[in-house]
């Protein structure tokens, strides 16, 4: 098996190159998959029978939830490959990928709380799926502050992938909570492997939605990376030169 891919994914030059030719397609599926998503959604989906309008912030609701445990994961797997293979590109991706994740978990929480309230007649619950999606944006808190308090970087990588390796117990907990324990989260609506839960007129574009939140983040994602490789790699030739272009 060729390891050639994996190993210049170490490489912040090339790294630094492919992303510039990546970013414009992202950002342009982004846009297109978002402004269709939205427009199908809060336009012309037709209304839930129980719900009535009030369902449709799951338009929003559930791609960040979605994406929230999905980029926790991510962390978790590039805390892996930080300390195991010692990849530089790997903490990058690891402390720039975070803030992301901390606000989409920040989004998904706010507006399952306004989803809740005509819902369930309130706010907040000390729900199990409430309760752990909030123990989730303290995680993203604590990888944030803990890289940003170390001034030594290789500590700093380390003492996060701990964190990040060490909280991902907590996604199948997300994840499982409503099956596990009595509670008055739904279950899951958007499901990949499943005949979807609702009709199709209103799954197509939630999944529409969750894909322009994929490349949405994506394109956030490298657009910190590239940010944060110029900045470490500012001493060597080829960031040198990147900057002269960006002038």
């Amino acid at each position: 098996m060729k390891w050639t891919f994996f190993h210049k994914l170490g490489s912040p030059k090339w790294f630094y190159d492919i992303s510039g030719r990546w970013l414009p397609w992202f950002a342009i599926a982004s846009a297109l998959l978002l402004v269709i998503g939205t427009i199908w959604g809060l336009v012309f989906a037709p209304q839930d029978y129980q719900q009535g309008n009030s369902f449709r912030i799951i338009y929003i609701h559930v791609p960040a939830a979605f994406l929230a445990q999905s980029i926790y994961v991510t962390l978790a797997i590039c805390g892996v490959v930080g300390l195991v293979w010692r990849m530089k590109l790997a903490d990058v991706a690891l402390q720039c990928a975070a803030p992301i994740g901390a606000w989409m978990t920040f989004i998904a929480l706010i507006t399952g709380a306004i989803w809740g309230k005509p819902t369930w007649g309130t706010y907040w619950v000390w729900d199990a799926r409430l309760t752990s999606m909030l123990i989730l944006l303290f995680l993203y808190f604590g990888i944030i502050a803990l890289g940003q308090a170390i001034s030594n970087r290789d500590t700093a990588a380390k003492a996060v992938a701990v964190l990040a390796i060490v909280g991902v117990v907590n996604i199948p907990i997300i994840k499982y909570s409503v099956d596990w324990w009595n509670t008055l989260h739904q279950p899951a609506t958007f499901k990949i492997t499943e005949k979807p839960a609702m009709p199709m007129e209103m799954w197509l574009p939630l999944l529409l939605m969750v894909l322009g939140f994929y490349a949405l983040f994506t394109v956030c994602l490298l657009m910190r990376m590239r940010v944060e490789v110029l900045r470490r790699e500012g001493r060597t030739r080829w960031a040198r030169e990147a900057l002269e272009k960006l002038k």
